[in-house]
């Protein structure tokens, strides 16, 4: 039998700080602090509690080339290997099931960048309540704390050889400009119209042109740049109030412009899924649509394999869509959202996704706008 290291690992020295009580009462200082090793790997999808000894041996086993398991344990000892291995921080070529390794070969498939998995993974949320798990100071009470936020613009250069620019001239974009806000406050009685729904979704996530540029290589022409000309953001819809649409789980066909049922939920069970989806934040939980964006990682990395900017691209890539998102529904005369405070985990067990292969990157919606305000909005007549 063969042995290897997982394809991607960090060890990250984490302090963990505690009060000396002893000391404490005989004057000294009172903090204590404790050292202890982590290991992050992305295919495990859960932080690893390793020893010194375990350090050392991880760094004398490649993460390419198998080494025999023999050879191993004569270097490392039996003992050691094998309690690597039911970490599932080595791993064998041996023919009986092993998840930590084919969680392991998925992610070698994927093409992951190593710092961007490790990213991606363990910045995941899985039951977080934004609202109520983690507060968020006014403006008052950061000013209070902190003093004065830094400028909101900066000057660089010689201020005098700044040259002045003329006022930019009226456009027929300006309209959806001025109007678009986040909106805080919808409507929870209020419908989203079908056609109206179908035209966000087709003119920010649907096809509009299609070319085959070389042999098997068909790519999209969308209302938004992405990446290589890629598109591998996919839009996965949880409807709440939409006339003839059940309320559920859909993904949408961005070439057949059609909702693919996923999940059928009576309006309870939609409006708590909303509520977590969003970690909490109740002043997006009553918008009637909620959009998941979800990059199809092996799109993007087919090109940008183990790029040091392929993930960072994913990212740009629900930033376009989501400004789309918001002037179509500013266009339809309603307020938007986008938020990546979101619930991942959630978000991946309700859609069936591997978040290998599927990266949610955030959430966004739209409504009505409440007949009044309970949760602050910035919009431009303020």
């Amino acid at each position: 039998m063969k042995i290897r290291r997982c394809a991607v690992l960090f060890i990250e020295p984490r302090e963990d700080l505690g009060i000396d009580w002893t000391a404490l009462f005989s004057g000294a200082g009172a903090l204590s602090a404790s050292l202890r090793w982590v290991a992050l790997a992305p295919h495990l999808d859960r932080e690893t509690t390793i020893d010194t000894a375990q350090v050392a041996a991880l760094g004398a086993i490649g993460q390419t080339a198998w080494t025999e398991r023999l050879d191993a344990e004569r270097q490392l000892g039996a003992a050691m290997v094998d309690s690597l291995l039911a970490l599932g921080l080595l791993l064998d070529d041996g023919a009986s099931d092993n998840p930590a390794r084919e969680r392991d070969a998925l992610l070698r498939d994927q093409h992951w960048r190593p710092l961007s998995a490790a990213a991606h993974m363990f910045s995941r949320w899985d039951g977080m309540q934004v609202d109520k798990g983690m507060h968020f100071p006014s403006f008052e009470e950061l000013v209070q704390s902190y003093g004065a936020p830094p400028a909101p613009a900066v000057s660089r250069g010689d201020p005098e050889a700044a040259i002045k620019l003329p006022p930019p001239s009226s456009g027929p974009l300006d309209a959806q400009l001025m109007q678009r806000y986040t909106g805080r406050n919808y409507d929870p009685d209020a419908v989203l119209p079908l056609d109206v729904l179908a035209r966000l979704l087709q003119r920010t996530f649907g096809v509009q042109a299609e070319r085959m540029v070389a042999q098997e290589a068909l790519v999209f022409k969308k209302t938004s740049p992405s990446a290589g000309g890629l598109h591998p953001t996919e839009a996965y819809v949880l409807v709440q109030r939409v006339p003839g649409v059940a309320p559920g789980l859909y993904h949408y066909h961005a070439l057949h412009h059609a909702l693919e049922p996923l999940t059928m939920l009576d309006a309870a069970a939609a409006s708590e899924m909303a509520r977590q989806f969003v970690a909490d934040q109740h002043w997006f939980v009553d918008a009637p649509v909620m959009v998941v964006m979800a990059a199809r990682v092996a799109r993007n990395f087919w090109k940008y394999r183990n790029h040091a900017k392929a993930y960072r691209a994913l990212m740009l890539d629900a930033g376009h869509l989501s400004q789309t998102f918001y002037l179509l529904a500013t266009e339809a005369g309603m307020p938007g959202f986008v938020t990546a405070a979101i619930n991942e985990m959630v978000i991946e067990r309700a859609f069936g996704l591997d978040p290998l292969s599927d990266a949610v990157v955030a959430v966004c919606g739209c409504g009505v706008a409440a007949a009044g305000q309970t949760t602050l909005e910035l919009r431009f007549e303020e």
